[in-house]
């Protein structure tokens, strides 16, 4: 995880009383910063995220979550690079397009099959080898490739999901997932 060193913030250029808050938070872990912050910016991420399009209901679960990142990476903030307010919403905005992917993300194809019949004998096999395969190349990952794998595509988080979960920026865990599944691929390739 990148180290970001604190910068004190210049008294001599105006702060706004939310970066003030934020500072307090990253410096401090003032709670009392962090309940003026939310109270502030709650209501109005709700209602930025509601006239994008999506639900109330997501919305809320979205703003818990934005505010919650905002707690866990106040180390992150810097006044020097961006108000508050614009690191919270491009925060947000993140969060967001997480969910839209994570809502888009295709459903495996039915098969063609007949209702009524039952598969035989050869394809329950074959199902049963490919399955032991991709275990098998499953193990050839490493660890942390592996593990993020898993919780991509077998637990079904989205990329904001896991990063919060494990702490790794967004970047590590794309490129873990990328990498993986390219070893994925070369491994598998004769299963094609």
């Amino acid at each position: 995880m990148k180290l970001v060193t604190q910068t004190p913030v210049d008294v001599s250029e105006p702060v706004s009383e939310q970066s003030v808050w934020m500072i307090a938070i990253r410096d401090t872990r003032d709670r009392d910063a962090f309940a003026r912050l939310f109270d502030h910016f709650a209501p109005r991420l709700k209602g930025f995220i509601v006239r994008s399009g999506t639900s109330s209901s997501m919305a809320e679960e979205i703003v818990q979550d934005v505010m919650l990142t905002v707690w866990r990476k106040a180390d992150m903030f810097d006044p020097h690079r961006a108000q508050v307010s614009a690191w919270i919403y491009q925060i947000a905005r993140n969060r967001q397009i997480d969910v839209i992917r994570k809502e888009r993300r295709p459903l495996p194809e039915e098969l063609g099959e007949d209702p009524g019949s039952e598969p035989d004998a050869s394809q329950i096999l074959a199902v049963d080898q490919e399955t032991q395969r991709i275990r098998q190349a499953l193990t050839k990952l490493k660890p942390d490739q592996r593990d993020i794998i898993q919780k991509a595509y077998m637990g079904e988080l989205t990329h904001q999901e896991i990063s919060a979960q494990t702490g790794l920026p967004l970047g590590t865990i794309k490129s873990r997932i990328r990498l993986g599944l390219e070893r994925l691929r070369h491994e598998l390739k004769e299963l094609r």
